[in-house]
C-alpha cells in the first residue's frame, strides 16, 4: 500500500518536471524570438522617417554632432536603437565629412554601413552668369563645404594665381561655367585644381589650333569672349558680335566696348554710355586703350568663347542695340549708317526717360 503511494508520488514529481522543463523552453523559446526580432528590428528595419533626406557632415564632426543633427531634423524612427547599433559597429570612431542622401527604406545597418565608409553622394556644382571673383566664391559656397569668405582669399591670392602660371586679370579664365560633379567636402584649394584640370581639358588642340588662327592665346580668347557675352543675350548673335570686334582687333581699331567701360567704373546697371563714362583712366578703357583689356570682365560662357573661336566672317565693324529694346543688335560697316542706328537708338531711350 505504502510502496503504491510512494510510486504515485514519483509519477507526480515526473509529469511535474517535464511540464516545468517544456514551460521553461516555451519561455525560453519566446524571449529567444523576441531578443532576435528587437535585434533584427535594430538591425534591419527600416529607420528613416523622411522619403528622402540630404544629410551634411561637416569637416572635424564628431559623433554626437551627427546624433544633434538627426534629432533636430527628425530624421530616425528610433534614436535609440540607431546609437545602439553605432556603438556596436564603432561609428563614433569613424566620422567622415561629406553629403549622404537617405531614404525611407532605410535600416539602420544601411546607414551605419554608409556613413561608417564614407560612402558619399556627389553633389552637382553649377555656375553661370557670374561676372567677379566674389559672386563665384558665394555660389561655390552654397554648393560645396568651403564658405565664401574662405573662397575668395584663395581665388585672391597671388601664389596660387601664379602657380597655374596665371596673372591676377586672368585668373578667372580657369573658370568655365558648367555643371560639374564634386564631393561635397571638396576644400577650396581642390576646387581650384579640379577647374584647371577641366580648364585644360576644354582647351583641346582642335580649340587651341583656332585660337592660334586668330593670333590669341586661351586667356585673350576668354577676355574676348567676356565682352560678347556682355554685349548680347542671344548665342545666335554671338558668332557676328564676335566678328566685328576681331575685325576691329585686326584693323588696329579701338574696341569702343561698353561693357568694358562698365566694368571699369564697377556698375554694370548703367543702361546709358555717356562721354563723362569714356573718360575714366583704366586700363579697361577701350576707348582710350588698344587691343583687349587685361583680362575677362565677367566670366564668359562656354557658348561665348566658342563663338569667338568660330566667329561668323563678315565686314561689319559697328553695331547698336536695336531701338525696340529686344537685346538684338544693328550692324553697320560704314560711320554713317552706324550714326543712323545710334540716333535711333538714342531717342528710343530718350522715349523711354533712360538717361544713365
Amino acid at each position: 500500500m505504502f510502496s503504491n503511494y510512494i510510486n504515485k508520488i514519483n509519477e507526480m514529481k515526473k509529469s511535474f518536471n517535464k511540464k516545468y522543463i517544456i514551460l521553461s523552453l516555451t519561455l525560453v523559446a519566446i524571449l529567444a524570438i523576441f531578443f532576435f526580432y528587437n535585434t533584427y528590428r535594430k538591425i534591419y528595419k527600416p529607420n528613416i522617417l523622411k522619403s528622402s533626406y540630404a544629410l551634411y557632415i561637416p569637416t572635424n564632426f564628431e559623433y554626437t554632432n551627427v546624433i544633434e543633427i538627426l534629432e533636430k531634423d527628425s530624421v530616425l524612427k528610433s534614436v535609440s536603437s540607431f546609437k545602439w547599433l553605432a556603438e556596436k559597429k564603432n561609428y563614433p570612431n569613424h566620422i567622415y565629412a561629406g553629403k549622404y542622401m537617405l531614404d525611407s527604406s532605410m535600416s539602420n545597418n544601411d546607414l551605419i554601413g554608409k556613413l561608417r565608409s564614407g560612402f558619399q553622394d556627389p553633389v552637382r556644382v553649377v555656375f553661370n552668369s557670374v561676372r567677379s571673383r566674389e559672386q563665384l566664391a558665394g555660389k561655390i559656397s552654397k554648393q560645396i563645404e568651403p564658405d565664401s569668405i574662405s573662397l575668395l582669399g584663395l581665388f585672391l591670392n597671388d601664389s596660387v594665381i601664379t602657380g597655374y602660371g596665371l596673372k591676377p586679370e586672368t585668373f578667372t579664365c580657369v573658370f568655365l561655367p558648367n555643371t560639374y560633379e564634386f564631393w561635397w567636402n571638396t576644400s577650396g584649394t581642390k576646387f581650384i585644381t579640379r577647374m584647371y584640370k577641366e580648364y585644360q581639358r576644354f582647351w583641346n588642340d582642335d580649340r587651341k589650333q583656332k585660337a592660334a588662327v586668330l593670333n590669341l592665346t586661351p586667356e585673350e580668347v576668354i577676355t574676348l569672349a567676356s565682352i560678347v557675352d556682355e554685349e548680347t543675350y542671344y548665342n545666335s548673335e554671338m558668332p557676328v558680335v564676335a566678328g566685328l570686334y576681331i575685325n576691329r582687333l585686326r584693323k588696329r581699331m579701338h574696341l569702343q566696348a561698353d561693357p568694358t567701360l562698365k566694368f571699369a567704373l564697377g556698375d554694370f546697371t548703367i543702361k546709358r554710355v555717356l562721354n563723362v563714362h569714356k573718360q575714366i583712366d583704366s586700363p579697361y578703357n577701350t576707348y582710350k586703350r588698344y587691343g583687349l583689356p587685361p583680362g575677362p570682365i565677367s566670366i564668359p560662357s562656354i557658348s561665348a568663347i566658342d563663338a569667338v573661336l568660330n566667329f561668323e566672317s563678315h565686314s561689319y565693324i559697328y553695331m547698336c542695340a536695336k531701338p525696340d529694346f529686344s537685346g538684338y543688335h544693328n550692324f553697320a560697316k560704314t560711320l554713317t549708317q552706324h550714326n543712323v542706328n545710334a540716333n535711333n537708338y538714342q531717342r528710343a531711350l530718350n522715349k523711354e526717360r533712360i538717361w544713365r
